[in-house]
């Protein structure tokens, strides 16, 4: 369906290699569909005892999903009132992607060998096995880009210890191996040079029985420790100042910490879009709520649908990702701006993509 990615049976093991590496490996619509599909067949098929995903070359797993694709939809199709079908096929079926990988009925197993950000996470931490190295760079930089960390954020950060989670999902913050860790985005560590290896014993593996049980054997004798991690050296500052419910509160505490860390964040935060970042946290809270990843994910497409309207997204990929000129101008551009009723208009229902 697309050469960006691969699809193999080596062993009893599928094997996926996402292949797109002049975009950092990055989701294309055709890419997960593929996807899907693949991974459809491989759930019925008695040979295949799990499933491998993985980066090709060097530099990246998966940086995201193409938003550049997506806002060129917009501009192809002019200016509607409503998301364009490849705006609604993309995040609708990325989600479905999503749920799919969560509940798959056999192991799964991402190597986080470089950037894993955005769409990235969604097709890894979902799974059951996720491999850090010491190259990996973990980020959800949405709030950036005038988006929201969605494929799952809604669920997946609110359960990351204390407020470490509404911390990267605010600032979009990059982090390593030991804070991937430390968070639960990662079951182990491995150093890259370990992973061929690791790889060679994984595909001699009999999955019969506790596929599940020989796979954590396998990957606990390969494992290294990750080393200290800095987000749990900081976990006192961040959970104080990010468990308040209002993005200015947030601010205002980071300022009154000072110091590198407090005036850092304060100032990071206070570059991305304001809309974002107040959705963004009443999304955090809201899916801390939420009694399953599948809520969690018509929740975000319930949201993705307005975005997909608003200005912020299409600037943000805009001064980010095609011109990057890295200055773009929100709408509206303060917090005090952004009130109660435009927040809580994110969240009307629109559309259910029967997950």
């Amino acid at each position: 369906m697309t050469d960006d990615v691969r699809f193999e049976i080596q062993g009893s093991i599928g094997c996926i290699t996402l292949d797109r590496q002049r975009a950092l490996n990055s989701l294309t619509l055709e890419m997960i569909r593929a996807m899907q599909v693949q991974l459809d067949a491989w759930a019925e098929d008695p040979n295949v005892g799990a499933v491998l995903i993985e980066g090709a070359g060097e530099k990246s797993f998966c940086a995201g999903g193409d938003v550049v694709a997506v806002r060129r939809s917009r501009l192809e199709e002019g200016e509607t009132g409503k998301p364009t079908q490849l705006m609604l096929d993309f995040f609708g079926e990325e989600y479905r992607l999503n749920r799919s990988i969560s509940d798959y009925p056999k192991p799964y197993i991402a190597l986080l060998d470089g950037v894993t950000m955005g769409g990235g996470v969604g097709i890894s931490v979902h799974g059951t096995f996720q491999i850090a190295t010491e190259r990996t760079l973990f980020a959800m930089p949405e709030t950036g880009i005038g988006l929201f960390p969605d494929v799952g954020g809604g669920w997946f950060l609110p359960r990351c210890p204390g407020e470490l989670g509404t911390y990267l999902a605010l600032t979009g913050a990059p982090v390593k191996a030991a804070d991937c860790l430390y968070i639960k985005a990662a079951t182990h560590f491995v150093p890259s040079d370990r992973l061929p290896a690791l790889r060679a014993e994984l595909l001699a593996l009999d999955f019969k029985g506790d596929a599940a049980g020989r796979i954590s054997v396998l990957l606990s004798e390969h494992a290294a420790s990750g080393g200290d991690a800095p987000l749990a050296e900081r976990r006192a500052l961040i959970d104080k100042a990010f468990a308040h419910d209002r993005v200015e509160d947030i601010i205002a505490a980071l300022k009154a910490v000072g110091g590198d860390f407090g005036e850092e964040t304060a100032a990071l935060l206070e570059h991305r879009s304001p809309t974002s970042l107040k959705v963004t946290l009443e999304m955090l809270r809201r899916g801390a709520r939420c009694a399953s990843l599948a809520e969690d994910l018509e929740m975000e497409f319930t949201m993705v649908q307005s975005f997909l309207v608003a200005g912020d997204f299409f600037e943000g990929v805009r001064a980010l990702l095609v011109d990057k000129d890295r200055a773009p101008k929100w709408s509206p551009s303060t917090l005090e701006a952004v009130t109660p009723e435009a927040v809580a208009a994110y969240f009307a229902p629109d559309g259910k993509i029967g997950l």
